[in-house]
């Protein structure tokens, strides 16, 4: 659905903070880093909410414009170095285009994932600075720089607000980010408890709440984890057998919720088998996603009489008062090779975006995920051909 009315503008922007804020709602994903048998990189995202938002492939190149406007500060203009990839959306209020999910020319990634408990420093800095907002990181990190450890240098000196989704300052934007470079080096950059934090992450998983640091925590509950099945035990003489292969699974998690997504995207990053070659490599990749892939209608919540998103969140086929969350799109990088590939939720297939492909495009081109031909294979050929 593409939205291009000022007020449907406004009321995806107040959906989407409802659905970040409020109990029963909620704006899940998934993203996780998978390494093959030479150790290289690959990360993979799902992008869930129960409606669609005017979701766009957009490709940036080196020497773009970006202007970042962070709450009663003068803008913070930047030019892109680098050329990147990305999953974008309209602003609703100045329809700048934000970035939810891309990778750039080094083989830097970005994902933005849904964090209720944002909640960043202080305004300190003096009214005539220029700050970076938030919401903009996905445009910063990646057309300035190569890799994770230029990402936390600069940040000890660039300060980032935290902004609200609507004016006067309803809804601060709710979001971490975690970051993977070509080196497999991760990290997750989060504002909580009133402070701003970047933390290296060695396991390049990240979903949503809790804190990064209570995840980490939780998996002390998880060391007795393995992908070998012990399918046969004795007891007094009796002999008990699995009949079937896969009781190394039975411990993990089972719900859709933040917690049990990131234990099992732990399990199936590490556990999953390392491929030889890199094409082999992002198959694997694909069939760990599908783990975190949710078809509509497999959870639903009851709507909040009301409230805002009843006027676009669809409802569940003979369930007209509940809606349902669900994975729009799925996107995968192969940090080394400078392949994305994303997947609608009404396709099975990626379309590929070849990175290299585009570099030498010297203006910016995007395409509504919508309007992308059904069957396309090849994104970087699209997007050359898009307005």
């Amino acid at each position: 659905m593409i939205i291009r009315t000022g007020l449907q503008r406004t009321l995806i922007a107040s959906v989407l903070a409802t659905a970040l804020t409020l109990p029963g709602i909620a704006y899940t994903c998934t993203s996780l880093l998978y390494t093959d048998a030479q150790g290289a990189p690959y990360s993979g995202r799902t992008m869930e909410l129960p409606m669609e938002l005017p979701y766009q492939a957009t490709y940036f190149p080196a020497g773009t414009g970006f202007g970042s406007k962070a709450d009663h500060h003068p803008v913070l203009s930047f030019q892109a170095k680098y050329g990147f990839v990305s999953v974008t959306t309209p602003d609703p209020l100045t329809k700048d285009l934000k970035v939810l999910e891309g990778l750039n020319e080094h083989g830097l990634s970005f994902s933005l994932l849904a964090f209720a408990s944002t909640e960043g420093p202080k305004d300190m800095t003096e009214k005539t600075h220029a700050v970076l907002a938030a919401v903009d990181l996905g445009a910063w990190t990646l057309s300035q720089f190569k890799n994770v450890e230029e990402v936390k240098a600069a940040l000890r000196d660039q300060t980032v607000l935290v902004t609200a989704l609507l004016p006067l300052g309803v809804l601060k934007t709710p979001f971490h980010y975690t970051l993977h470079d070509a080196g497999g080096a991760s990290i997750v950059i989060e504002f909580a408890n009133g402070k701003q934090q970047v933390i290296d992450n060695p396991l390049g998983v990240m979903t949503n709440g809790p804190e990064f640091s209570w995840h980490m925590t939780n998996l002390n509950n998880y060391t007795f984890l393995s992908n070998k099945d012990q399918s046969k035990l004795e007891l007094n003489g009796l002999q008990f057998a699995q009949p079937d292969s896969g009781i190394a699974t039975a411990a993990l998690p089972a719900s859709n919720t933040s917690v049990g997504r990131f234990v099992r995207a732990v399990y199936y990053s590490q556990f999953a088998e390392k491929a030889k070659t890199p094409e082999q490599a992002v198959s694997t990749l694909s069939h760990v996603m599908n783990n975190f892939d949710r078809p509509r209608g497999i959870t639903m919540d009851e709507r909040f009489e009301g409230a805002v998103q009843d006027a676009v969140a669809p409802g569940v086929a003979g369930h007209s008062m509940y809606t349902t969350e669900y994975t729009s799109w799925t996107a995968l990088s192969d940090l080394r090779r400078l392949r994305f590939s994303v997947r609608s939720y009404e396709s099975l297939n990626y379309i590929d975006f070849d990175l290299a492909a585009l570099l030498k495009e010297k203006s910016r081109k995007t395409i509504a995920l919508s309007k992308i031909p059904a069957g396309a294979t090849d994104g970087a050929k699209v997007l050359l051909a898009a307005d």
